[in-house]
């Protein structure tokens, strides 16, 4: 499946409205701002997905001792948020020789949320889950607990069993559905996705959903496959390699659809 944007001639109609399907950007110069300027559009947000935190009850249920590790992944702000909240209430005192890996700066960043960082161990890759794989690698002695959701990517736990790595998966939130109804009889031009869920959201809340002319945008080639597989047509898919961003390959899409 390569990354593309579909300029079907059929379907190729004016936009003129946009939802993405996230959050609203606190930033005030968001690229989506940008874009509802330039094009004089409608951009609406509304997060298709939200996070659940796991009771410690039933956190307790997946028989995990959290002290018996030596190391942390966190891949995300919300394993973070939720590996200390089940740590709170369990009365659990994290020692400070634990150790923590996070898949980018910003995350190990945010992490000062709840430790002193300049005086805990961490290490930190540049985004990508195979960057993290690396710094693992050259720690296999450690004992790796992995705070996650019920929905997660395959690749850091699969590495592990490969490698045979002390590695213990813990489910500390779940990916949920929003509730959506008040979008019933809302139509847009254009829906931006960005995972998995989000489809699936829009088709736990809307069974009998029909695309006729809305057009589906994309981000990443899971979220595109879930589009295809779902029955949709995928008009847009990001990044390209011209637009690296969501933002890029539907300001790519507008321009087109609009004639400008």
């Amino acid at each position: 499946m390569s990354d593309t944007i579909n300029f079907d001639q059929e379907r190729l109609k004016k936009v003129t409205s946009l939802l993405v399907s996230q959050s609203r950007p606190a930033d005030e110069n968001s690229p989506y701002y940008e874009l509802a300027k330039k094009y004089n559009i409608k951009v609406d947000f509304r997060p298709f997905i939200q996070i659940d935190g796991v009771s410690y009850k039933d956190f307790r249920k997946q028989k995990i001792n959290i002290l018996d590790h030596t190391a942390v992944i966190f891949t995300s702000r919300n394993a973070i948020d939720h590996f200390f909240r089940i740590c709170n209430e369990g009365r659990i005192e994290v020692p400070a020789t634990m150790k923590y890996f996070c898949i980018s700066e910003q995350t190990a960043n945010y992490l000062q949320k709840y430790i002193v960082i300049r005086k805990r161990k961490i290490f930190t890759g540049t985004k990508t889950a195979s960057e993290l794989i690396e710094l693992m690698r050259k720690h296999k002695k450690e004992k790796f607990l992995y705070p996650c959701s019920d929905v997660r990517k395959n690749d850091i736990p699969e590495f592990a069993d490969t490698e045979e790595f002390h590695f213990v998966e813990a489910t500390m939130y779940q990916t949920v559905s929003s509730d959506l109804s008040d979008l019933e009889d809302v139509y847009y031009d254009i829906i931006a996705f960005f995972s998995p869920s989000g489809i699936k959201s829009l088709f736990d809340n809307f069974p009998d959903f029909k695309q006729n002319y809305t057009r589906i945008a994309a981000f990443g080639p899971t979220t595109a496959k879930a589009v295809e597989d779902a029955g949709l047509f995928l008009d847009i898919q990001a990044p390209l390699p011209n637009a690296p961003s969501m933002t890029g390959a539907l300001d790519l899409y507008i321009r087109k659809a609009n004639n400008i």
